[in-house]
C-alpha cells in the first residue's frame, strides 16, 4: 500500500510540472511574438526638413550674420544678395558658432573664415553653401539637398 500512495503523491506533482512547462512556454512564445512586433516596427525620427523658409528678405537687413540654430545654417546678407552657410562641423558634425573672423567649432577648435574656408584645426573640408531661393509667397527659400559652390547668392 505504501507503494500505491506515492505513486498517486507523484501524480498531483506530475500535472503540476506539466502546467508549470506548457505556461512557461507558452508565455515564452507570446513574449517572443511581442518583441519581434516590437523589433520589426519602424523608429522614424523625423528631423528638420531640407527644404524651409526662412522669412522675407526684407527682415535680413544688409550686412547681417544671423544664425538659425534649429536649422543649423547662417543668414548671410550682403548688400542685396542672401547666401546660406551651414554651421555644422565638417570634422564630427559639432554646432560652429559665429566668431569676429568667421566661425568657430567648440568642441575640437576647427576655425573658419566668413566664407566657411577651414583656416585652422582639424575639419578637413570647409563649411557647405546650400542653395537659396525665392519662393512664389516672397519668402527666402533653402535647401539643404542642393549645396551649391561658396560664394554663390541669391540676389534680392
Amino acid at each position: 500500500m505504501t507503494a500505491v500512495n506515492s505513486e498517486n503523491a507523484n501524480l498531483p506533482r506530475r500535472r503540476l510540472l506539466a502546467w508549470l512547462s506548457s505556461v512557461g512556454l507558452a508565455g515564452s512564445a507570446v513574449l517572443a511574438v511581442l518583441s519581434d512586433l516590437i523589433f520589426f516596427k519602424p523608429r522614424v525620427t523625423y528631423g528638420q526638413p531640407a527644404l524651409f523658409q526662412i522669412g522675407k528678405p526684407e527682415e535680413f537687413p544688409p550686412g547681417t550674420r544671423i544664425a538659425r540654430e534649429a536649422e543649423r545654417i547662417c543668414i548671410v546678407r550682403e548688400g542685396n544678395k542672401i547666401a546660406a552657410i551651414s554651421t555644422t562641423c565638417t570634422h564630427l558634425g559639432c554646432s560652429v558658432a559665429i566668431s569676429d573672423t568667421g566661425f568657430a567649432c567648440p568642441c575640437h577648435g576647427s576655425r573658419y573664415d566668413q566664407d566657411g574656408a577651414v583656416t585652422g584645426g582639424p575639419a578637413p573640408k570647409p563649411l557647405p553653401w546650400f542653395k537659396v531661393s525665392l519662393a512664389p509667397n516672397g519668402e527666402i527659400e533653402v535647401d539643404k539637398n542642393a549645396p551649391v559652390d561658396p560664394g554663390t547668392y541669391l540676389i534680392v
